[in-house]
């Protein structure tokens, strides 16, 4: 008899790449349904006690009838819905992290909880490269100064250009699976790599890397990219003192998360003209509030979450998931699960 499977995709992650792939994972063990999820169209956020959801609780509860299995990128799996769903047996989130799926109830409950890390790694690299690219050349201002019918010929002015990216000092906050990418698209410009990552030693950068504390690579780098994790010891690790430590017209680019990074304090050292820019794809708020300071302050660059938008993305996404719901039917040991302690 065929598991009965729930693909809650939404107009990114679409049902179809779920469904294609599961079906080249598991033809003949899975009967599948759909619930199409309204993200991106309407904004992901909280739903009761989980995050960056979409959806709701009563909508998903219903879908779950009778099914064991669900793939999704951002059904909101809280306390009640997971209550209300006797029959699962396994949840896989095509994100980097289940941040949608309350984890502890999950656990509770047996069920194992899996993601697809790395999904959007090159995805985000490309997107950090472009952004350091966009806030040294202007790109985005003088587009909008075009477009507007002014030809400002003033951003040749000395004290206006920014540097050029090949030959420069670029510090990366973190060497996982983005910030390794991003260090191989910039030794292409010769760079010199700075790495501040407590997690890797030297001899995993390469002999054109140098592994450094956070300290020495901010007081050093001219170009700062932000690719760690959220932690207790990383949130807000960037405020004021660091940035202070930057050389003058240093540019910061983060397009990891946004509590790593003091946005105010950004702000502050732009208007003070100690940065050149700063480019940003995460936010502590999102979609970023009206009257936001990073809306209005000079040479900043910001795109709205978008970094892992692509469609390698969403196919990785689909793959990975199935790969894990494949690895579950044949009794084969899951790869990425957050809850590991319910299979022993």
């Amino acid at each position: 008899m065929a598991v009965r499977l729930l693909a809650a995709g939404d107009h990114f992650v679409l049902n179809r790449l779920l469904v294609d792939a599961l079906r080249a994972e598991a033809p003949d063990a899975v009967e599948t349904t759909q619930l199409t999820l309204p993200w991106p169209i309407e904004p992901f956020g909280p739903v009761a006690e989980v995050d960056e959801a979409s959806g709701t609780e009563e909508d998903l509860i219903e879908a779950l009838r009778g099914v064991q299995i669900c793939v999704t990128q951002m059904a909101p799996f809280t306390r009640k819905v997971l209550d209300a769903a006797a029959e699962l047996k396994l949840i896989c989130v095509t994100r980097g992290g289940p941040v949608n799926v309350n984890l502890t109830a999950a656990t509770e409950r047996g069920i194992p909880v899996c993601s697809a890390p790395g999904r959007n790694a090159t995805a985000t690299a490309e997107h950090a490269v472009a952004m350091i690219l966009a806030v040294l050349r202007r790109i985005p201002a003088t587009h909008v100064d075009l477009t507007h019918g002014d030809w400002r010929g003033d951003y040749y002015r000395y004290d206006s250009v920014g540097p050029e990216l090949s030959g420069s000092t670029v510090g990366l906050v973190g060497f996982g699976a983005v910030g390794s990418r991003v260090a191989r698209a910039l030794r292409g410009f010769g760079v010199h790599l700075l790495v501040h990552d407590p997690y890797v030693q030297q001899h995993q950068l390469g002999d054109d890397a140098e592994l450094t504390t956070l300290e020495d690579l901010l007081s050093r780098a001219t170009i700062v990219t932000l690719h760690a994790r959220v932690t207790a010891e990383t949130r807000r690790m960037i405020g004021a003192a660091q940035l202070a430590l930057m050389p003058p017209g240093s540019v910061i680019v983060n397009c990891a998360r946004g509590a790593l990074l003091d946005y105010d304090a950004v702000c502050d050292a732009l208007d003070r003209g100690h940065l050149f820019g700063a480019a940003f794809d995460v936010f502590p708020h999102e979609p970023i509030p009206a009257g936001s300071r990073l809306l209005t302050t000079p040479n900043i660059v910001v795109t709205p979450h978008l970094a892992g938008a692509s469609r390698q993305t969403a196919a990785n996404a689909a793959r990975m998931a199935a790969a894990e719901v494949g690895r579950y039917l044949r009794r084969e040991p899951l790869r990425h699960c957050a809850n590991p302690e319910v299979l022993r």
